[in-house]
Formats: structure tokens, sequence, C-alpha cells
């Protein structure tokens, strides 16, 4: 197990300013001391999240940067290829392409989310493009000309079951969405190895990130309080991005239903689901329970997803950059730049 100041921490910026803004933003991150920046890709937005990352690559020298997370449906593999390999030109040996089956982006646009066989082979021909091999679509055969010599990983957002299996098959990583909780942890990784299985795959050396939600407050109690939230007025907080989360609770122990509503969910509940899912507190109980998910669960990369609202969404981190940069990286025997 790494040591406490090699830990890899990225967080989620979304375009909620001017993307040039958004971009001073991303190097504000940099030299707070993280080591990744993911930013959403909604077109609904009115803003691209790849001209941002652009943006991004030219104000930054370490970050990896990467969409969180694009999908096959508003974007084809081939585009999504594409773009992957100009960032890679931009941000040499920094860009990565992380790929789910779509929430907030798809409903948008009054399309359902991708199947697990349409990710399958989205993800399949994506990292086939990225190395140059060519590829039938319809009756056509083209290939990507002005490869890069380190082809863009292909991770993969992974939430439910099938899909964190899924990722075990095909993917280069992927980032899970499973909580922090050690039973939890080591459901997702008996699934990675089952989906590595059906195809001869060694996941030895594969790279798994932790999606970790987080919620600074100077009032523990407010930041527990987000189980018993609404993220909007049809969806509750804790079925964000879908309801695959209960899943992932009841493998940590919690009896809890997949019609759950915030007005169920009493205090004590609460502050359980709190402890599972992520990092809810202080910013000093924050820090040591990222250190706690390391040492109990062996996870060495996280990627911080603040909490929020959809009113809230586009928010952005300041609070939480602040925690990581004044209290939570130090802790970890990390200084920032």
């Amino acid at each position: 197990m790494s040591q406490l100041s090699e830990l890899k921490v990225d967080i989620r910026v979304p375009v909620g300013l001017p993307v040039t803004e958004t971009a001073d933003f991303i190097l504000g991150c940099e030299q707070a001391g993280f080591d990744g920046v993911g930013v959403h890709d909604h077109q609904h937005s009115g803003r691209d999240v790849y001209v941002t990352l652009a943006l991004a690559g030219q104000r930054t020298s370490s970050l990896e940067l990467y969409p969180v997370t694009s999908n096959p449906v508003t974007r084809h593999p081939m585009v999504l290829a594409a773009l992957a390999n100009t960032l890679q030109e931009i941000a040499p040996g920094r860009a990565k392409l992380t790929i789910g089956p779509g929430f907030l982006a798809v409903r948008s646009i009054g399309q359902p989310r991708a199947s697990v066989d349409a990710m399958r082979e989205a993800i399949l021909s994506m990292r086939r493009l990225l190395r140059g091999e060519e590829l039938e679509f319809g009756p056509n055969k083209t290939r990507i000309r002005n490869l890069s010599d380190n082809p863009v990983p292909v991770f993969m957002t992974a939430a439910g079951p099938r899909m964190v299996e899924l990722a075990g098959e095909v993917a280069d990583g992927v980032l899970l969405m499973v909580g922090l909780h050690p039973k939890a942890v080591a459901a997702a990784r008996e699934l990675l190895e089952r989906g590595a299985s059906r195809v001869g795959r060694d996941l030895s050396d594969f790279p798994v990130v932790y999606i970790t939600s987080m919620a600074a407050s100077d009032d523990p109690r407010e930041a527990r309080s987000w189980p018993q939230k609404w993220l909007g007025p049809d969806l509750p907080w804790l079925a964000y991005p879908s309801k695959a989360n209960f899943y992932w609770l009841r493998q940590a122990g919690m009896d809890i239903a997949d019609d759950l509503v915030p007005e169920q969910v009493s205090n004590e509940m609460a502050g359980r689901i709190c402890d599972a899912m992520g990092l809810f507190g202080t910013a000093e109980e924050c820090g040591r329970q990222l250190m706690r998910a390391h040492e109990v669960s062996g996870i060495d990369r996280f990627f911080i997803f603040p909490c929020h609202t959809v009113q809230g969404g586009y928010d952005m981190p300041t609070r939480e950059v602040e925690a990581f940069r004044d209290v939570i990286f130090p802790m970890m025997g990390r200084r920032a730049a």
C-alpha cells in the first residue's frame, strides 16, 4: 500500500464559468495539489468540455485532464477518439477518455442511456481507433490519422454491477461509483475480475479510481444531511446518478429499499450512508475519512465528487479545493505548489 503522500486525488470541476475562467480555476486545482481534474460533458450547459480541457491543458503542466463523463449517445465513438487524441496533442501524457452510459446529457436530448452492449462496442471501437486500427462503420472503412505515440487510455465510469463487470472486460481503467465501504469495494473488485476472466485479462496493473462524494462544512450535521435531500424535484440525491447506489449500500450491510425517499431517512441512517459513500463533515473529518478508506479499503486514487443539487450543479468546488489545499493535503504530508 502506498504512503499517504503518494495517494492520487482528482476533483470534478463543472463548466460553471466562462471557459477561460474555468481553465484558470483548474490551474488553481493543480496549484492546490490535485493530481487530476475531470470536467463534466453536459452539452445543455452551453459550454463544451473538450474546449475547456484544451484551454486547461495549455495553462497546466502536471494535471491529468479528462471528461467525466462522455457517452456514446451524444457523441459518436470516432468523434470521441479524435477529441481525446487532440487533447493528447495539447497535454501529452496527461489526457484520458472516460465513457459512461450517460445521465443528464442523454436525458436532455430525450434519449435513453447506452446499454451494456452499446458500451462494449463503443469502448472497444475507441480503443482500436486510438491504436490506429481500421474499423468498419456501416459500408465504410475508416481510421484516425495523426495518432499519438502513446494512445489515450479509455476509462469507463461504472456505477451498476453490470457496468462494473463490463469495465473489467473491455476498458483500460475504471472510475467506480460504489462508495468507500470495504465490503462494497471488495464486491466491486470481484465484479471487475469476473469481467476480466471472460476474456482472459490480467487486472494487476488495471487503474481503479473511486468516485468519492464529498460535503465539507463547518457544521458536520449539515454535511451529513445529504441523504435526506432531493437532487431535483423528481430524483432523490441518493439515486444520483442511478439507483445502483442502493445496491452498494446493501453490499455495505444496510437494508435499503430502491424506493427509499429522503423524508424516510433518519439522522442515524444518514450518518451510516455518509460513512459508506464518501467524505462528509469538517475538513479535518473528511481528511481522516479519506485516510481510513486508504487504510481499510486499500484505495489509492480518489475522484472527489462534490455533493450538489441540480440547481447547484454548476457551482465551482471552491470549498472542497480549499479544504484539500489548507487541511487535507497537509494531513497527508503534501504541500500546495
